[in-house]
């Protein structure tokens, strides 16, 4: 951290770094599954038979790029100084461990719960008709679909990720800690296949990619699993039902 501060300005930090960040564990993290898809790999872990083709693999990662340039990186640098009002510092010393952990679980808790009312919202009639579908191209999803939606959409949910930090005026390593924990989790969800060492068989409460595979995978109107990260709010509402149906069968069989 040290280095970044000494070579670069706060603004470049909190803006092409911050991006370059954001790329850089996005397309790694989110490589892995497409590969696995084209190549035939892990196919036991797989959770749906059906595979992309390479050519609607490549057009999602063109569009992917074109977005992220086109308005990931824009609203990055217009956000700048909203951030910086809010208190976003990147001098040292680094805040404690006790407040970057109590901020980050705040942050997950906080956006759990807004883009669960958001993505229901996306699913009634007109706005999954017009915006949401983009997402929803992909019924069979592997990890880099995780952030292929349209526009909008991407500024509407986006505001889910953001709020908190806005809200609490982190350090910047607080910041970049949270962005990639929450890539780490949205790719993993949208990867296509589930492993003994998903998160999901070990962390409670978590939803995984079994949970929100499902949600790809049933018409819009009773999709449910409308959840981000864990999977009490679609519990609370009720909206899992069909999810938890859908799962009795294959307990019963074991």
């Amino acid at each position: 951290m040290q280095l970044l501060i000494a070579n670069f300005t706060e603004f470049q930090l909190a803006t092409v770094i911050t991006f370059l960040l954001h790329e850089t564990v996005f397309f790694l993290s989110g490589l892995p599954s497409l590969l696995f898809e084209r190549f035939g790999l892990f196919a036991k872990y797989k959770i749906q038979k059906r595979s992309n083709t390479s050519a609607y693999q490549n057009r999602c990662v063109l569009r992917l790029i074109l977005y992220h340039v086109s308005v990931n990186l824009p609203v990055m640098i217009l956000s700048y100084p909203a951030f910086k009002f809010m208190g976003l510092r990147s001098s040292l010393p680094l805040p404690h461990w006790t407040v970057v952990v109590s901020q980050v679980l705040f942050y997950f808790v906080l956006e759990d719960f807004i883009f669960y009312w958001g993505h229901r919202a996306l699913h009634t009639k007109w706005l999954y008709k017009h915006v949401h579908s983009v997402h929803h191209e992909y019924a069979t999803p592997f990890g880099l679909t995780s952030e292929y939606a349209h526009p909008a959409e991407i500024l509407f949910l986006g505001f889910a990720t953001v709020v908190g930090p806005a809200l609490t005026g982190p350090h910047l390593f607080t910041l970049w800690l949270w962005m990639v924990l929450r890539v780490l989790e949205t790719v993993e969800a949208h990867s296509g296949y589930h492993f003994p060492w998903s998160p999901s068989n070990f962390l409670p409460l978590y939803g995984g990619s079994d949970f929100h595979d499902y949600h790809h995978r049933v018409l819009y109107t009773k999709s449910g699993n409308y959840a981000s990260t864990f999977v009490y709010m679609d519990w609370l509402f009720r909206t899992d039902n069909g999810y938890r149906k859908a799962k009795r069968p294959l307990r019963s069989k074991k």
